[in-house]
């Protein structure tokens, strides 16, 4: 007889989601911190002092190297993309029917502006 009859469990011994890269349990890496500075690379010494410029003004840290060979590619996404970061935006909740109504006439919503 076959054994898959009467085993009660998974045939095959599975690893734990975390072994093989399954989610990401390091999430609290905050780019741009001492432990985890942001790795930039520049093509000349005066980008570099614009670019420490900018960091230093966002209270940030980096490492940032100068490549000057010919053709070298500038990359200072990691620097935009934490700049250019917008704030969480909340909207005012919009009053229901029976709540005392946004203009100040002390009637409800309902009967007022609604």
């Amino acid at each position: 007889m076959s054994d898959k009859f009467f085993y009660k469990g998974r045939q095959d011994a599975r690893q734990h989601h975390t072994a093989y890269g399954g989610f990401q349990t390091n999430a609290s890496k905050k780019s741009g911190s001492k432990k985890y500075p942001l790795t930039l690379v520049v093509t000349s010494e005066a980008r570099r002092k614009e670019v420490e410029a900018q960091v230093a003004a966002a209270k940030l840290h980096a490492t940032i190297s100068v490549d000057t060979r010919e053709g070298a590619v500038e990359s200072v996404n990691e620097l935009t993309a934490i700049l250019n970061k917008t704030g969480t935006v909340t909207t005012a909740k919009s009053p229901s029917r029976n709540d005392a109504c946004t203009c100040g006439s002390g009637l409800k919503f309902k009967k007022c502006c609604g």
